[in-house]
């Protein structure tokens, strides 16, 4: 079975590359058993969104800022493996 990937699609006249780059590595991070890999876009316009093997997972036009990296995680995972915890630090607040 093929592992999910990631794609962060990102804008390049904003310079967001770094903040894609940090976001990929996160994830890699963070679902190194899960995931069959991120992939970097450049884009235009201040796209930065992010899908799951093309499924939208974030975009911040519908949201109208950044994703922290908690809640991210929190919609990958409910994608990628939704039974698996993601630890004390990035645990959903009761």
């Amino acid at each position: 079975m093929t592992k999910p990937v990631v794609t962060i699609t990102y804008c390049t006249q904003c310079r967001w590359l770094l903040r894609a780059g940090w976001t990929a590595q996160e994830l890699l991070v963070t679902f190194e058993e899960e995931l069959g890999g991120v992939t970097l876009i450049p884009g235009t316009g201040g796209i930065f969104e992010v899908t799951v093997d093309g499924t939208a997972v974030w975009s911040r036009k519908a949201e109208g800022r950044f994703p922290e990296l908690k809640e991210l995680k929190q919609r990958i995972r409910d994608i990628v493996s939704p039974e698996r915890p993601l630890g004390h630090s990035d645990a959903k607040s009761s």
